[in-house]
């Protein structure tokens, strides 16, 4: 009876301390945790923000926001950092030489910092990130070989859309029933796709200028935005270019009235708007229906600039008692300060836009 009861206690122990230590097993599978700002996580961090970068083929590169969490293991001579942390859409494109350390934050866009997680295997002279993961707009971008021949995001001031822009701009203004022109406003979202040449695919916007059809058979640097009698139309263009062929563009183009819904806003670029005149077989649709975007209401009006003071009011004490109150300083500070900017009312007109070196002029697009 005694062995029986020895037994029992010997095997309760066993079990008591299986499931102590299995926990603790569990627990250390990444690793000890290191503080955020330690100078081997900063360089981990960096190495897999780069890696990220080197697999982006469109759009612009990332820049680190802030670290939220580091640990770290040892596997030989190598160290593995596991990391969390988020990052920030740069004002560099990808594909350019320039490492994204030299860059700033994109000042539109999402205001929601990116969410990131790493493997980063650790030397005393070398990193090599052997996994790296960024929710991209709801969306995870995995690890994977470019697709060839897929549609691709082109930046909104690439010199490859006067083509398809002034194709698509001249196709409407010689099917459409309005009585007066209409010329580029915005530019929304555009890529490009290999196929027989190349397909564009744009979203934009255009405003009603003051040249009359009647007396002006394409748009010139007179046809300034009508803005006594605002009328929008906003368009997607499907566009095939095949330079070889020595043919002009062919545009297919869907519109309506109104300007472009904000879900594809983005900015318009300095300077735009296609002149270019290009003849295309005709067909009647509807006139775009006149549209004047309403009034913003005081309490809307106070609210934004509410916002734009907090977002200018900056609190580094706040900050730094937050960063400092956690045993690991996690999350860290931030790499740099973001400052964006929120539209405020329509868009100004093209020729109120301030230049920009580098920018497209309506001379650039005039035959």
């Amino acid at each position: 009876m005694m062995r029986s009861g020895l037994g029992l206690c010997a095997l309760g122990l066993l079990c008591l301390h299986s499931a102590v230590f299995g926990q603790d097993a569990v627990e250390s599978l990444n690793g000890v945790l290191i503080f955020c700002d330690d100078p081997s996580v900063e360089r981990a961090v960096h190495s897999a923000v780069h890696k990220f970068n080197e697999r982006l083929s469109s759009g612009h590169l990332l820049a680190l926001y802030q670290m939220l969490s580091a640990s770290k293991s040892e596997t030989g001579s190598d160290s593995v950092y596991s990391l969390e942390f988020t990052t920030r859409r740069s004002d560099c494109l990808a594909g350019s030489n320039k490492p994204w350390t030299d860059c700033d934050y994109l000042p539109y866009g999402q205001e929601k910092p990116f969410a990131c997680n790493a493997t980063v295997h650790m030397t005393e002279t070398d990193a090599d990130t052997t996994q790296v993961d960024c929710q991209l707009d709801n969306f995870i971008m995995p690890e994977r070989a470019s697709c060839l021949g897929c549609p691709v995001d082109i930046d909104e001031n690439s010199e490859d859309l006067k083509g398809p822009l002034s194709a698509s701009i001249t196709k409407y203004n010689s099917i459409s029933n309005s009585t007066h022109l209409f010329s580029l406003h915005t530019v929304g979202h555009a890529t490009r796709q290999v196929v027989a040449g190349f397909r564009f695919k744009l979203s934009f916007d255009m405003k009603k200028t003051v040249c009359a059809k009647a007396e002006h058979s394409d748009l010139s640097e007179l046809c300034a935005h009508d803005d006594n009698n605002l009328e929008f139309a906003n368009c997607n263009s499907t566009v095939d270019v095949a330079p070889w062929r020595l043919e002009p563009p062919t545009a297919h183009i869907e519109c309506e009235g109104g300007p472009m819904p904000p879900s594809v806003l983005r900015r318009r670029p300095p300077g735009w708007s296609p002149l270019r005149h290009l003849e295309y077989p005709g067909s009647t649709t509807q006139p775009p229906v006149v549209s004047t975007p309403p009034a913003p209401s005081k309490a809307a009006n106070a609210k934004e600039e509410s916002s734009e003071e907090d977002t200018k009011a900056i609190k580094p004490s706040a900050s730094a008692d937050a960063v400092n109150n956690n045993p690991f300083h996690c999350p860290s500070k931030p790499w740099k300060q973001f400052n964006p900017i929120y539209p405020a009312g329509p868009m100004k007109d093209a020729t109120e836009a301030t230049p920009v070196e580098g920018g497209f002029k309506d001379t650039d697009l005039l035959a």
